[in-house]
């Protein structure tokens, strides 16, 4: 068939605003006449190679993702534009640099965004990724830390993730520019001058140098080879590195998988191979649209050869090893042949610092070239020309030379110069940075003389080429095109066009073996220019060529010609504004095409002889989708020359018409040549020409024709279908591809009619099916005249059929996607017939693959897999079917869009299996698979970003809607502005929460954190009540406030212990001003004579003290912040260092390390915090570096220690001018940081310092022995913690521990000698150390070492605090003992001290000595049951601690003068500091109200503090460390229990009372802030993901103890059990969607909780929350009096009057049950009050829909209700009618043959109710079938019907009836016309056989004979027919019975 030409019009110039701009502000000056020297200096400094700057150039960059848009760039000398769709987005101009623009281009560049910019670590920090990780703990040990410790220590850094940019990459002389589309700039220097550049996929630019025919010379002369031209960049931090050579690249294709080498081993070993110089790059691919192979085309000019290459992108791995000494020192010899070539070079490192274009730049002496490592010399970058040798420092070039030749170039014309000062800059940068940036190893530097190369190219293919086209290689021109599959493989096909040669080779790119690409040539074409454009299809790009004689043409479906022709436009006349004249002249003839270039997708620009441009659009993909969904299906089914021959025919059509597209046009065109091509006839439209009847064929009338306003009008008459019709006479034989085309389009109409969007296509449709039916199998054309009565004029009659005509590879009855859907959820073992590549097999076909593989039946293809799984017999559970089928359209993409364009019946069993899912979701599903069934509280909870707590500033949205509290007036909001301008800021007084939407969940409404609040806070001015005492005189009153002014100062010194613990946490993001710290004020106000005091200068505590409570102040300050808090990082910790070192500052740089923040410190910034040896500076970095990295055993961290501890050095006796107390904190540091790591060095070193020799006897410089002594020991138990075993290093250490405990036997025979240590410190340290070595070992044969003696001689020899310790130490041993219980409390106290106390009840005497080892027992065991039971709120521990509480309390306030009862009394107070603290300890973080009673009126007892004048600061440390440890972190947060968090509480709480708040001799104070280690956020907090508040939620809470399971019923906000012993949480309330957290089972539960403590809940929408309504009475069950809803109306709709009806104020009151806007609207539009009667009904139907949605939380049945009214209601004259009424049968046999049995649950015994009950649905189809009645007993409807059930032809009914028998045959499933001729013949043959014969053969009884053959003729005619459920109705079979007897 001759093809003929399809016309096109040109566009005009080729010219955008961007050029137009560049044209008019380029200044061309005039030539100057230029000498010769003058033009070789510029030649030299431009490169002879290069194109010329002052041009105006242009590349475009077409994306793949962003189809709408196309980057354009375009630049001269000086300036470069970006312009999108014509229009200028960007300009850069470069005329400062002095530097000509060489080219520049658009491309992609990877950048890493990290997650979070704070925490970005790098070489500069101490817990850089060089540090190795902390020793493992075996499965089977004991993990010393607690569960959210170990999250901490295991969490991975997130360095960010890689993501693309597009980005603009400008190549100047001497550097390069890279613009991001996201704001960032980078500049890097170039080492030689750019020829060109071509971005690369996936990302960075490929680049060629100038290369010289100079330095061919020079490679002559020296005998080395040339250096490499082509080079990459693929990150602006790296230099541009060569691009290797590789035998092979495998795999990766298209994207997919990463590609890999196959000689990887030897390019990892050998030096690099570059391409060769010669080879010049002519184009380069990076997977634009038009085809996603990487490939790129040389020319090598040497050679003649044309090469096709594959490049990949390698990830560079690890620097390669080193090069053989004996190839690097052969190297170095001819290095120094080289010498004197090298010293004609200047180097650009100390260069003059001039104008880079300077003339009087002289040469220097040569740059030092630096040794790496010991190897030799290795050539520089700077050998190549144009390089500064600045960048020979840090990379070299050796690999890219093979061979044993040196490497360095000879002289070189004309130096090229560089910008020194930036190349000394980079080059410094780099060096100092040498370490990693951004994770990018690109920086390391090469020691070994090898570059590593990230691109890789491997040729393919290579043509030779005559010396001409070699010559002309610059204006070779490539393209890709027709990227797709083609039955074979995925390929591409490849133009390389020679114009020299006026031919055009095309190659075919496909996988070849071995996964490689291979190149096979295919033809080659005469061709001038060629160029891809999308021309045909929308996913598959053509070829257009310029032919040697100057036509067009398009290469499209491979390599098919099409001729173009190029017509230019009518001229329009142009008006010349001046003077009015129209412009007349013809248009310039510019000659014949000559070339072509790409423009974007549909566009080409066309160059004409004389060098004009002009642009031309050939776009002929057709703009209805149906035409394309069509032509998709077509080119699946028939094959490659008739797929063609039908898309040419369809296009020539379209075009000779215009190629119109309104009103349907292009698929009329279509639908034409289809018929045309399979030689069918055409109807056509009757002619009228009557404007009244031509208004009946326009789009509007064809819109409007179902709209309810026009009812009452008179309409234009609808226009009578087109009848293609002929007699059966004309008739010739069918096509044999027009079986497989009827498949394919009626497959097409089936998927058209799974979306509701899509019915008007497929109506247009329908009349094509039909056409081609008619022919091959009338049957089909009846199924559709059925559904689209309306499409198709008459109904196919089998008399007209020319039966050998007849197709039988086609069924009789065309598949229907309904009824097989339908049989497939009924039965699984249906199959579904539904594949689009299954047409082709089916009828032996190679298809077309016109468009690929892809697929135009997508939603068919989804629909059929999700129902398979919802039908899939091998899994019994409805629940788990449900679960599949959700997997995988949520892996599918398909959400609620997707299920709101489907039917509601085919969307039903969808709707149920969510709703399935919905209310009993699995716990490790995806978050979007939580939202696609409507759970997204599930999808928070399981979101990675956790929920700190925080609103930052954000009210929850209920707050908008009905706010709690009056808005701010403008003149509020104005006063506050002008008091924040005028600097009046409010002060920060350290105890402020702001989390004010917890706190008041959390402890209701009453005020006791006001009052906590009030106490703990130390920077207001505390009223204080004192009893008036008129008698004194104004000089004694005054004497007497000092006296209480400074006993408050004590109290208010020791505030900051507790208000540390309180405020804990509260702050989460720290802002970019420098933190506030509160001062302490001491001032206070008496009470009632209302004076404000102040402390007298010299009265005030001394200034230890004061640096002391400054220390506390600053760490409670630092403890504010979050632990999670983002932004603390080194610079801002820097920037709030105070100009001199400060207590404060000490102690806040000690809170940030105790919550991890200094890991961020950089290791330079905390030098200038130690070289002062500022005391508390010291101790509060030490401690508080430890802290940071606790238990990683850090060696940078180990090293600060060791330069402050002298026992950490090799000389321990060496003076550091370190003070004892830093030397402890040190010490406590070494423990911190070797935590349970059981390090034997550091824990010999720590148990030599607990007798360190000189401190055996006390003086002045040793004030602090105690405390040192006892750091060391704590740190000794900290490192071995738990880790004491019976191995014999061990056992030695238990000797030297019990030799320290109980004294040397050898020590007290030397009396003469000094004692070898003090035991009075060593006893209780060794003791502590002892104890906690052996935690938790139950080792009885350790305890019984630390025995307590049970006599009065042995109890005066220690003191008896080292009873208290003993009985701490032991019971840390014997763990699992420890019970709170007054059995094992006795069992701890020796029987002599038992007796003598039960003995002393009875009034006899005691020994004071046994008395007070009584008590201290008793405090020692409570201490160690808060221990156990810290943070559980147990009740056995709270009532047996509060017991002793109370008895020591008594105690306590006795009075007594007596020396001994003052002892006593001493005792009772340690002790009772010590329960208090265990009582706080047990009930941590609860704010129980009884406990802060007794601890507030303790708070109180400051005026009675003068019974124990020394220990007054202790007793006030212990009881604010009690209160702050009842609301910790303001009840957020509670205390651990595991090994680790032991210690710490051990190391905190420690009991050693400090008598003033400067006293650190007994211990060191800074130690009491370790309960931060301990602290676990454990407090589990409900939100409401809508509307984002905190919320009471019962939840139910299983944990394991022991053996032993349990579940209790607790009420959030609230603590929740330690995490290892948590097994569930069940959220199981009706007013909340269920919620099961399963910890034990699932790790991303566990994971989830230990982020993140927040419970995400979803309200049901018929409840309030508990807190509105606690009770249970305001619920919408309880207003509306129902459960669901008002049934009858949904079922039966009527009017009613809803004043009476349940809920009938729906409207008013839905907004306090729901924040759903769909329900708000809904209730707005729809459920009003109206009085038309007609809208009364409608109005009463949605009024009980919305209930019943409401009520059961099921927003998503209203659209399902309203589809269901409007099916209801719709007139039988619609075209839709029976597309809606087949989906209305779907529906209710679903609903009442199918959802009982496979959806409700009901076989698992868990039934559910539909979302739409069965009864409503049947209802709407009662209403219909109520219609059809009054039908089917027509007269005329009789006949016609009797007609088609005898196969009798149907003449042209009433439209009227013909719908009515559509709607008839549809409705009852009655078989085909064909089918009921058949049936009928064999019912008349069945009857006359059997009637009158004997039995069994046949039967006399006439009635009992009909009856059997009507089963008979039902079972058939049901069988016969893909019906739904209801099959053949029996009514309908009578009816067709009778009308046969009619005929007969």
């Amino acid at each position: 068939m001759a093809t003929l030409p399809i016309s096109f019009s040109l566009q005009g110039p080729a010219t955008s605003s961007a050029h137009e701009y560049l044209v008019r502000t380029t200044r061309i000056k005039p030539p100057p006449h230029e000498s010769d020297l003058l033009k070789a200096i510029r030649t030299a400094l431009r490169g002879s190679d290069t194109e010329s700057i002052s041009s105006i150039q242009s590349a475009s960059f077409l994306d793949d993702t962003e189809l709408q848009t196309v980057d354009e760039l375009i630049w001269n000398a000086h300036t470069v534009v970006l312009s999108q769709g014509g229009v200028m987005r960007k300009k850069w101009n470069f005329e400062e640099e002095g530097q000509a623009i060489q080219w520049a281009c658009i491309g992609w560049l990877e950048q890493n965004i990290p997650a979070n910019p704070a925490t970005s670590h790098t070489t500069g920090h101490y817990t850089s990724s060089s540090e190795p990780p902390p020793r493992r703990p075996d499965p089977d040990e004991r993990p010393t830390f607690g569960p959210f410790a170990q999250v901490q220590q295991n969490s991975v850094p997130d360095l960010g993730k890689q993501t693309r940019v597009s980005a603009v990459f400008v190549f100047l002389r001497s550097i390069a520019r890279i613009f991001t589309m996201d704001g960032l700039e980078y500049t890097f220097a170039l080492p030689f001058i750019v020829r060109k550049a071509w971005p690369l996929s996936p990302h960075g630019v490929m680049i060629q140098r100038v290369l010289e025919p100079s330095e061919f010379e020079e490679a002559e002369l020296t005998g080395d080879a040339v250096l490499p031209t082509i080079f990459s960049i693929t990150s602006p931090f790296s230099e541009a590195g060569a691009v290797g050579l590789t035998a092979g690249i495998v795999g990766g294709f298209r994207g997919e998988g990463t590609p890999s080498l196959k000689d990887e081993d030897e390019n990892s070993t050998k030096p690099l191979k570059p391409v060769a110089p010669t080879e010049m790059v002519v184009w380069a691919s990076h997977r634009g649209p038009a085809s996603k192979d990487d490939v790129l085309v040389t020319v090598d000019v040497e050679k003649n050869e044309l090469s096709v290459w594959r490049y990949a992108y390698i990830k560079p791995k690890d620097t390669p090893l080193p090069l053989g000494h004996a190839r690097a020192e052969a190297q170095a010899k001819k290095r120094q042949s080289m010498a004197g070539l090298e010293r004609r070079r200047s180097s650009a490192m100390f260069g003059d610092m001039r104008h880079p274009f300077s003339p009087t730049l002289r040469p220097r002496e040569p740059s030092p070239t630096p040794q790496f490592g010991g190897f030799p010399e290795l050539p520089p970058l700077s050998a190549l020309p144009g390089m500064p040798p600045a960048l020979s420092t840090t990379t070299t070039l050796a690999s890219l030379v093979t061979g044993e030749t040196s490497q360095r170039p000879g002289p070189v014309k004309g130096r090229r110069n560089s910008l020194t000062r930036n190349d000394l800059s980079v080059t410094m940068d780099r060096m100092v940075l040498g370490g990693r940036f951004d994770g990018n190893a690109d920086l390391l530097p090469i020691e070994h003389g090898r570059m590593k190369a990230a691109y890789w190219m491997e040729r393919i293919y290579t043509q030779e080429l005559t010396a001409g086209d070699a010559k002309a290689w610059r204006f070779i021109s490539v393209a890709l095109f027709d990227d797709r599959y083609d039955g074979v493989s995925s390929r591409s096909l490849m133009s390389v066009c020679l114009p020299h040669s006026q031919c055009a080779f095309l190659f075919s790119l496909s996988p070849g073996l071995e996964t490689t690409l291979k190149a096979v040539p295919l033809t080659h074409i005469p061709a001038v220019s060629v160029t891809s454009l999308r021309a045909t299809r929308d996913n598959v790009w053509d070829l257009l060529v310029v032919k040697p004689d100057h036509q067009l043409a398009l290469l499209t479906h491979g390599i098919q010609e099409v001729p173009i022709q190029i017509s230019s436009p009518m001229p329009i006349p142009a008006v010349d504004d001046s003077n009015m004249q129209v412009d007349t002249s013809l248009p310039v003839d510019h000659g014949p095409i000559v070339g072509i270039d790409a423009g974007y997708f549909s566009t080409a620009t066309v160059t004409f002889f004389d060098g004009w441009k002009e642009r031309v659009t050939i776009d002929l993909v057709p703009h209805d989708p149906l035409v394309t969904q069509c032509l998709q299906i077509l080119s699946l089914a028939l094959t490659s020359d008739y797929m063609f021959a039908l898309h040419m025919t369809f296009l020539q059509r379209w075009s000779a018409n215009g190629r119109p597209t309104a009103n349907n046009a292009d698929f009329v065109h279509f639908s034409d040549t289809v018929l045309s091509c399979f030689l069918l006839p055409r109807g056509s439209w009757p002619v009228d020409n009557k404007p009244w009847s031509l208004l009946g064929l326009s789009p509007s009338h064809d819109r409007f024709t179902d709209d309810l306003a026009l009812v009452g009008l008179e309409m234009p008459p609808n226009p009578l279908p087109r009848d293609p019709a002929v007699p059966s006479a004309e008739q010739t034989e069918p096509h044999f591809l027009m079986g497989p085309a009827l498949c394919a389009l009626h497959t097409l109409g089936e998927n058209l009619r799974l979306m509701v969007d899509q019915y008007q296509s497929l109506i247009r449709l329908v009349p094509l099916i039909c056409g081609i039916a008619k022919a091959v199998r009338p049957e089909w054309a009846d199924y559709w005249k059925r559904l689209c009565p309306d499409a198709v004029p008459t109904w196919p009659s089998p008399t007209a059929t020319v039966t050998a005509y007849v197709d039988d590879r086609l069924p009789v009855w065309p598949p229907d996607i309904s009824a097989i859907l339908y049989g497939r959820i009924s039965n699984p073992d249906w199959q579904v017939p539904w594949d689009s590549q299954e047409i082709a097999v089916r009828f032996c076909i190679a298809p077309a693959f016109t468009y690929g593989q892809l697929d135009p039946l997508l939603a068919l293809q989804h629909l059929t897999d999700i129902y398979k799984c919802l039908a899939d017999k091998t899994v019994s559970q409805t629940q788990k079917r449900a679960e599949n089928a959700m997997f995988l359209m949520v892996n599918a993409k398909l959400g609620p869009e997707f299920l709101s364009c489907l039917p509601i019946g085919i969307a039903a069993p969808l709707r149920e299996a969510a709703r399935t899912c919905q209310l009993a979701p699995p716990g490790d599903w995806p978050l979007a698979a939580y939202r696609a069934i409507g759970r997204n509280d599930l999808a928070a909870s399981a979101d990675d970003a956790p929920d700190l707590l925080f609103s930052d500033g954000y009210q929850p949205v209920k707050e908008f809607i009905n706010p709690t509290r009056p808005r701010q007036t403008i003149g509020e909001i104005v006063d506050r502005a002008r008091a924040a301008g005028g600097g009046e800021v409010d002060a920060v007084t350290g105890v402020e929460l702001d989390l004010a939407d917890f706190t008041d969940i959390r402890f209701g409404q009453d005020r006791r954190l006001e009052e906590v609040a009030r106490m703990l806070c130390s920077s207001k001015v505390p009223n204080v009540k004192t009893v008036e005492r008129p008698e004194l005189n104004e000089h004694d009153q005054a004497k007497e406030y000092q006296n209480l002014v400074i006993r408050i100062a004590e109290r208010t010194l020791a505030l900051p212990f507790g208000r540390a613990m309180f405020t804990f946490g509260s702050v989460p993001t720290v802002t970019r001003e420098a933190y506030t710290i509160p001062r302490v004020e001491f001032s206070i106000r008496v009470q009632p004579a209302n004076v404000t005091v102040t402390p007298e200068p010299g009265k005030t505590p001394l200034p230890e003290s004061l640096s002391w409570g400054d220390f506390h102040n600053g760490v409670a300050a630092g403890l504010r912040i979050s632990p999670f808090s983002t932004g603390v990082e080194s610079s801002w910790i820097a920037f709030n260092k105070p100009s001199e070192l400060t207590p404060e500052h000490a102690g806040f740089l000690f809170g940030l390390g105790l919550t991890g923040h200094l890991k961020e410190m950089l290791t330079w910034h905390t030098f200038g915090y130690l070289t002062p040896k500022h005391d508390l500076t010291s101790i509060g970095v030490l401690l508080g570096l430890s802290a940071a990295n606790v238990g990683s055993s850090n060696t940078h961290v180990t090293k600060l220690l060791a330069v402050h501890t002298p026992a950490l050095l090799p000389m321990p006796t060496v003076d550091l001018n370190v003070s004892l107390m830093t030397q402890a904190a040190g010490l406590a540091g070494v423990g911190l940081l070797y935590l349970g790591t059981k390090n034997r060095r550091m824990a010999e070193v720590c148990l030599n310092q607990i007798s360190r020799k000189d401190l055996v006897q006390p003086d002045l410089s040793n004030e602090h022995r105690e405390a040192y002594t006892f750091a060391a020991a704590l740190a000794f138990g900290m490192i071995m913690l738990g880790k004491g075993s019976s191995v014999p290093a061990d056992m030695t250490l238990i000797s030297r521990l019990t030799s320290l405990t109980h004294g040397d036997v050898g020590m007290l025979s030397q009396r003469s000698t000094q004692p070898p240590f003090d035991i009075n410190l060593t006893s209780p340290s060794a003791t502590i150390a002892l104890g906690l070595m052996y935690l938790k070992t139950e080792r009885q044969d350790i305890a019984d070492i630390l025995t307590i003696p049970d006599t009065v001689l042995a109890l005066n020899r220690i003191q008896p605090s080292f009873v208290l310790i003993r009985t701490i130490a032991r019971s840390l041993i014997m763990w699992d003992a420890i019970e709170p219980s007054a059995e094992w409390l006795v069992a701890q106290l020796p029987v002599a001290i038992r007796e003598a106390l039960d003995a002393h009840g009875k009034g006899k005497s005691v020994d004071d000595a046994m008395e007070l080892a009584y008590y201290n027992i008793l405090a020692g065991c409570c201490f160690v049951v808060g221990l156990k039971y810290a943070g559980t709120a147990r009740e056995a521990a709270y009532m047996m601690i509060i017991r002793y509480f109370d008895i020591f309390t008594r105690l306590v306030y006795s009075s007594g003068p007596q020396f001994d009862h003052k002892i006593k009394r001493s005792a009772y107070r340690d002790g009772l500091n010590l329960i208090s603290i265990s009582l706080s300890m047990v009930m941590a973080g609860t704010g129980e109200i009884t406990c802060f009673r007794r601890l507030r009126y303790a708070y109180g007892m400051y005026q009675q503090a003068m019974y124990n004048q020394q220990s007054k600061y202790g007793v006030h440390v212990a009881t604010h460390m009690s209160i702050g440890l009842l609301f910790l972190g303001g009840g957020r947060f509670t205390l651990g229990t595991s090994d680790a968090a032991i210690a710490c509480m051990i190391a905190a709480f420690f009991p050693r009372a400090h008598h003033v708040s400067s006293d650190n001799k007994s211990y060191l104070q800074a130690l009491r802030h370790f309960w931060v280690l301990a602290v676990e956020p454990r407090c589990l907090i409900a939100r409401d993901v809508d509307s984002t508040e905190v919320v009471y939620l019962p939840v139910k809470i299983t944990m394991k103890e022991g053996k032993e399971t349990g579940t209790t019923q607790l009420i959030s906000p609230t603590l929740i059990p330690d995490l290892d012993k948590l097994l569930s949480i069940r959220v199981d309330t009706p007013r909340y969607w269920p919620f099961y957290l399963d910890t034990e089972h699932l790790p991303r539960h566990r994971q989830s909780l230990l982020r993140s403590q927040t419970l995400f809940v979803k309200r049901r929408t018929a409840f309030l929350s508990y807190t509105e309504d606690p009770r249970g009475s305001r619920s919408l069950f309880v207003r509306s009096g129902s459960s669901a809803g008002d049934a009858a109306t949904l079922d039966f709709p009527q009017s009613t009057d809803t004043k009476m009806h349940p809920a009938g104020d729906l409207g008013e009151f839905i907004t306090s049950f729901s924040n759903d806007v769909q329900f708000l609207a809904f209730a707005d539009h729809f459920s009003r009050e109206t009085e038309i009667e007609e809208e009364r009904m409608f109005q009463a139907y949605c009024h009980a829909s919305l209930l019943d949605s409401i009520l059961q939380d099921k927003p998503q049945t209203l659209q399902t209700h309203l589809m269901l009214f409007l099916y209801r209601t719709m007139s039988p004259k619609s075209r839709y009618f029976h597309l809606r009424l087949q989906d209305l049968r779907f529906a209710a046999d679903f609903y009442s043959k199918i959802y009982d049995r496979r959806f409700s649950g009901r076989a698992e015994n868990n039934p559910r109710t539909p979302l739409v009950r069965d009864s409503t649905v049947a209802g709407a189809l009662h209403a219909l079938d109520q219609q059809l009645d009054s039908v089917r007993t027509s007269p005329q409807f009789v006949e016609v019907l009797g007609k088609y059930a005898r196969g009798e032809s149907i003449t042209e009914p009433e439209a009227g009836v013909s719908h009515s028998l559509a709607w008839y045959l549809l409705r009852n499933g009655v078989p085909v016309s064909t089918l009921l001729g058949i049936l009928k013949g064999l019912a008349r043959d069945a009857h006359a056989q059997c009637l009158g014969m004997a039995p069994p053969e046949g039967t006399n009884d006439s009635a009992a004979l009909d009856l059997g053959i009507k089963e008979v003729l039902h079972g058939a005619g049901t069988k016969m027919t893909t019906a739904l459920g209801s099959g053949w109705s029996v009514r309908s079979l009578d009816e067709i019975i009778n009308v046969w007897k009619i005929g007969v």
